[in-house]
């Protein structure tokens, strides 16, 4: 009854509500739009005042309390990616590089996803570790770097196909995985995130006081529109996933599930209450659509974009955020009273 009543704030509250509309109107083939110019201006707003808001509320965290965390969330990035491989390349049949690309997007997060969750348990009054956006910008990248070393490796195992395949040449340095890595940890998501971080940090609460007119109170509005451009491409997705066959869609509900419930188990036995549990296994159960497909095209170019992006954007993305959240927060709750 319980779980009854969470599943039904979700749906009811405007986020969820704006992100239904918006597939709503591309499928009824809607010639509503938001102008590219203002999906990038709210991405940007959103990660910075995720970052923003976190560090402000850092000082006075214990690294006792923190590092704990930090040490499961790194767990998280590097056992993901792995089974993930695995499971797509020996179960699903994908290739190589499709498996790769995938194994990158559910290896690393999703800062929508994550805001969502912040959005639902500050609705329901459920306190969460100030420190929890620092987890954001710390597994947004290992998990994409782990998948594309899977991919190395797995080439570098196969005579027909060796290593330079995936851009490293023997004795070259610095070249494609190179530029791969130096363009996710330069990219607008970590700067946006570790910057705002640190300026929060630095500015305090007092400072943060300053700017919370534009950062605070307008967040959800903010998000909730972001969420209904989301619908739009969503809705817009799904011809792709209904082509890529079952195993896609049922690997993009399942391992969500699994990776959720392994971090709110994690974070409980790391010390986190029942929101920051909620929230790390709403981190592991995301799939990145900002990072990751930004790095996979630069290190993955070969693999399909159908596949990694209709997965992680009209499957994992609206089960997370419509049911997966919920869910999460029902588990953290019965490990709570568990003791």
């Amino acid at each position: 009854m319980d779980f009854t009543h969470t599943l039904a704030l979700s749906i009811g509250s405007p986020m969820v509500l704006a992100f239904i509309m918006g597939i709503t109107a591309r499928l009824m083939k809607s010639d509503l739009r938001l102008p590219e110019a203002l999906y990038s201006g709210m991405t940007i707003y959103l990660l910075f005042a995720i970052g923003l808001k976190g560090g402000a509320k850092l000082d006075g965290v214990a690294w006792a309390q923190f590092v704990p965390v930090a040490g499961c969330a790194l767990l998280l990035c590097a056992a993901i990616p792995v089974w993930s491989f695995a499971i797509l390349c020996r179960l699903g049949g994908f290739s190589v590089a499709d498996a790769g690309a995938l194994s990158a997007h559910y290896g690393s997060v999703s800062a929508v996803t994550f805001g969502a969750a912040l959005s639902f348990l500050d609705a329901q009054q459920i306190a969460h570790e100030a420190f929890l956006p620092a987890l954001l910008a710390l597994m947004e990248g290992p998990g994409i770097l782990m998948a594309f070393a899977l991919v190395h490796l797995a080439r570098s195992s196969a005579a027909r196909e060796p290593a330079p395949a995936l851009g490293i040449v023997s004795g070259g340095g610095n070249l494609l995985l190179g530029k791969a890595a130096a363009e996710l940890f330069t990219g607008k998501g970590v700067i946006l995130l570790l910057g705002g971080l640190a300026i929060g940090l630095i500015g305090g609460k007092a400072g943060f006081e300053q700017v919370a007119p534009l950062f605070d109170a307008p967040f959800k509005g903010v998000l909730t529109l972001f969420l209904l451009e989301m619908g739009l491409v969503t809705g817009g997705r799904l011809g792709d996933l209904r082509r890529s066959g079952p195993f896609l869609a049922v690997f993009a509900v399942v391992m969500p599930l699994l990776h959720g419930a392994l971090g709110v188990w994690l974070g409980h036995h790391a010390g986190l209450g029942v929101g920051g549990s909620t929230v790390l296994g709403t981190l592991a159960a995301s799939a990145s659509y900002i990072a990751a497909p930004a790095a996979v095209r630069l290190a993955l170019p070969e693999a399909n974009p159908a596949l990694y992006l209709s997965a992680s954007l009209a499957v994992t993305f609206p089960f997370n955020v419509v049911v997966g959240i919920p869910l999460y927060l029902g588990f953290a709750k019965r490990l709570a009273a568990g003791g």
